[in-house]
């Protein structure tokens, strides 16, 4: 027996099936803001999701690496800076929500503190910070050089997470997932966060990876639908920006 779909549902179809899909980045965008306009009555995250040609079993074809979206992520970054003497301040000053030394770990080892979305720590204190890797492991806290929150430069780092740096690096099945927005962005930003995500993601193609790079990217909204861009479609896009 067919499931009977929501009016919700039914809606959603008939806007995507009016679009020929794999379908311009341009296009997808306009599309999927219109299903959130007529169907959703909150302000959704939008998301791309980025197939790669990689095998991630091969160290030589592993993709990781940051961007600084222009548009932003619509979201509110929470940071945390382990640091000592004058980079604390200075992650202070940088608009850090939580900042301190050994008695910053201190909290996160005893009383599980991870009230912050990305934890950033100096060289000096990594020794330190390392001892409660098996915490901070888990939830994807662990400070990293490859994703940018590994610096002495805490000031510049800070700055760049509350303006929309994201870590792009794929999961077991080479797939990045990415939050490039919100509902409430214009066409424009989420073209040019779009843009942006895979002018990165093509610079850092990996020099073992063969055939086909870029296998499919989709956009969608947290309950919305997901709709197939055309890959040529979206590498003409990031060539004319460039």
């Amino acid at each position: 027996m067919a499931t009977k779909l929501t009016k919700r549902q039914q809606k959603m179809n008939e806007l995507i099936s009016a679009v020929q899909q794999p379908t311009s980045l341009t296009e997808g965008v306009a599309t999927l803001q219109a299903v959130l306009k007529d169907v959703s009555k909150f302000n959704e995250s939008i998301e791309c999701h980025v197939r790669l040609g990689i095998n991630m079993k091969h160290a030589d074809q592993q993709v990781r690496t940051t961007v600084v979206l222009p548009e932003g992520t619509g979201k509110t970054v929470r940071v945390a800076v382990i640091a000592k003497g004058e980079k604390v301040n200075e992650a202070k000053e940088a608009g850090a929500d939580f900042y301190g030394s050994e008695e910053l770990i201190e909290r996160i080892q005893k009383e599980n503190f991870f009230d912050y979305d990305v934890l950033i720590a100096t060289p000096d204190m990594m020794a330190q910070v390392g001892r409660i890797g098996r915490i901070l492991g888990p939830k994807g806290l662990m400070p990293n050089p490859k994703s940018g929150t590994v610096t002495p430069n805490v000031a510049q780092a800070v700055k760049q997470m509350k303006a929309g740096q994201i870590e792009v690096r794929p999961d077991k099945q080479g797939i990045v997932h990415v939050g490039v927005g919100k509902r409430d962005f214009t066409a424009d930003q989420l073209h040019n966060n779009i843009v942006t995500l895979m002018d990165t993601i093509q610079r850092a193609k990996p020099s073992a990876a063969k055939g086909t790079y870029i296998k499919s990217i989709y956009i969608t909204s947290t309950h919305g639908p997901s709709l197939k861009l055309d890959p040529a479609s979206v590498a003409a896009d990031v060539k004319a920006k460039a």
